[in-house]
C-alpha cells in the first residue's frame, strides 16, 4: 500500500471530506491517504477543527508539511476555494520529487501559476492540476479539428466555477488564448474567449444549483451538437488521478494549466468593466 499525505489550508472541506475513500475505492486499496496537514481549522461555521476532521477520517494529522512530505510516497495539494495559499503550500511538496496533485483552481492568476509551475520545473517534481470536468467521456468522440465556437453554460459564480467550463473549452480547443471580453455581469454573466487561431467560446455562468454543464460545439459550417455533462466526472478524475500515481505521467501540460488560469484572471477583470477587451 502507498501512502498519500494531504496538505490543505483546512480539511474539513468537500475534496478532503470524500477523496480519501474515492481513492481507496478507485485503486482497490493500493493507495491510502494515510497523512495531513491544515493551516488553519476550519473558519466556517460548524466546521471541524483539523484534530477532529482527523480522527473522523481515520488520519494521521500531522504539525508540518515537512512532516506529511517526509512521511508520504505521493502529495496532494488541496485548498480549492482558497487557489490564493496555493505557492505557499507548494514549496516544500513542489521540491520533493515526489509525485503531486494539485487541486484546482491551481493559481488566483496567471503570474503566481508561473512560479509555481517554476519551482516544480526547477526542482524536476512530477505534477498537475486540473478541474474534473476536463475528464468528462463527452469529450473522447469530439473532432476538436473540426471546432469553430463553443457556447458553454454551468453554475454558480465565475470566479470559483468558471473553470468547470473553461477547462473543457481549453482541452477541447487546443489552442491558446488570446483575449477576453466580458459581455454580461447581471444575473448570468458570459464571458467572450477570443483564441489565437480566431475562433471563440462562450462561458455563461447561472448563479444557481439547477444549471448543468452543457456545451454547444458549433463547427465552420455552422453545424452543432449539444453536450450536456451526464458523466460521473469526480469518478473519472480520481481514476485519472491513480494513473498518475501508478505511472508518473500527468496527463494535462502545463501550459493548458497556466491557460485556463489566464483565462479566469482575465475574465474576472473584465466581468468588472465589460465590453472592454483582456489579453490572457
Amino acid at each position: 500500500m502507498k501512502k498519500i499525505g494531504f496538505i490543505d489550508y483546512y480539511l474539513d472541506e468537500w475534496h478532503a471530506n470524500n477523496y480519501p475513500e474515492f481513492i481507496a475505492k478507485a485503486s482497490e486499496g493500493r493507495y491510502k491517504v494515510c497523512y495531513a496537514y491544515g493551516k488553519i481549522d476550519s473558519p466556517l461555521e460548524g466546521g471541524m477543527t483539523n484534530k477532529a476532521w482527523a480522527e473522523e477520517h481515520g488520519v494521521e494529522l500531522l504539525d508540518s508539511i515537512e512532516e506529511v512530505v517526509e512521511k508520504s510516497d505521493y502529495l496532494i495539494v488541496l485548498s480549492p476555494d482558497n487557489p490564493e495559499m496555493h505557492e505557499e503550500l507548494c514549496q516544500l511538496p513542489l521540491r520533493s520529487g515526489k509525485l503531486t496533485y494539485v487541486d484546482k483552481t491551481f493559481a488566483p492568476d496567471k503570474a503566481t501559476a508561473l512560479r509555481i509551475f517554476a519551482i516544480a520545473e526547477e526542482s524536476g517534481t512530477p505534477c498537475y492540476s486540473s478541474s474534473a470536468l476536463r475528464f468528462c467521456t463527452e469529450w473522447n468522440d469530439i473532432d476538436k479539428a473540426a471546432i469553430d465556437k463553443i457556447y458553454s453554460e454551468g453554475p454558480y459564480e465565475f470566479d470559483r466555477y468558471g473553470i468547470h467550463q473553461i477547462e473543457p473549452i481549453v482541452l477541447l480547443m487546443n489552442c491558446p488564448a488570446k483575449r477576453v471580453m466580458a459581455l454580461d455581469t447581471d444575473k448570468h454573466p458570459q464571458v467572450f474567449i477570443e483564441f489565437e487561431d480566431g475562433r471563440s467560446a462562450v462561458v455563461t455562468n447561472f448563479y444557481d444549483d439547477v444549471t448543468g454543464f452543457t456545451h454547444k460545439i458549433v463547427n465552420a459550417k455552422n453545424e452543432s451538437i449539444t453536450i450536456p455533462v451526464e458523466s460521473d466526472y469526480f469518478a473519472l478524475f480520481i481514476d485519472n488521478l491513480v494513473k498518475y500515481f501508478d505511472s508518473g505521467m500527468a496527463s494535462v501540460s502545463h501550459a493548458q494549466t497556466i491557460d485556463v488560469i489566464g483565462i479566469i484572471e482575465a475574465g474576472t477583470k473584465a466581468l468588472a468593466n465589460p465590453y472592454t477587451w483582456y489579453e490572457v
